[in-house]
């Protein structure tokens, strides 16, 4: 009672309703960017998800193309090794080397992310 007597008093209760207003507003504000950010970045995922299976699918077939093609030349199953050779020695390259790797692709990551300045690629509409 003596609360609202004194702030109608000194008129800030039209201050705290504006305020509280306000912090709502941004608050409902940021929520809207933030799933609208979720949507954009899902879609992303997406068509990476389904170019990395296209991906998987065209690299099997094609690979199965020239282990038959090789063994069509060297004999029954010699082209099936060594398609299968030429994917352990990829696979041993990945393991020997996957902390550069993964340092390369971290660096490379969050520079997509951030610019140089240390701001975000994405602006806010009232941001100038």
């Amino acid at each position: 009672m003596i609360k609202e007597t004194i702030l109608k008093l000194l008129k800030l209760d039209s201050l705290l309703d504006s305020l509280t207003g306000y912090f709502e507003g941004r608050i409902e504000l940021m929520k809207y960017e933030i799933k609208e950010d979720l949507a954009r970045g899902l879609a992303k995922v997406s068509l990476l998800m389904l170019g990395a299976l296209l991906f998987t699918f065209f690299l099997i077939f094609i690979s199965v193309a020239l282990a038959f093609k090789l063994s069509e030349s060297l004999g029954a199953f010699n082209g099936f090794g060594i398609v299968a050779g030429i994917y352990f020695i990829l696979l041993l390259s990945i393991v020997i080397f996957r902390n550069p790797i993964s340092r390369n692709l971290e660096k490379k990551l969050k520079n997509l992310i951030i610019h140089k300045d240390g701001t975000t690629r994405h602006r806010r509409p009232d941001q100038r």
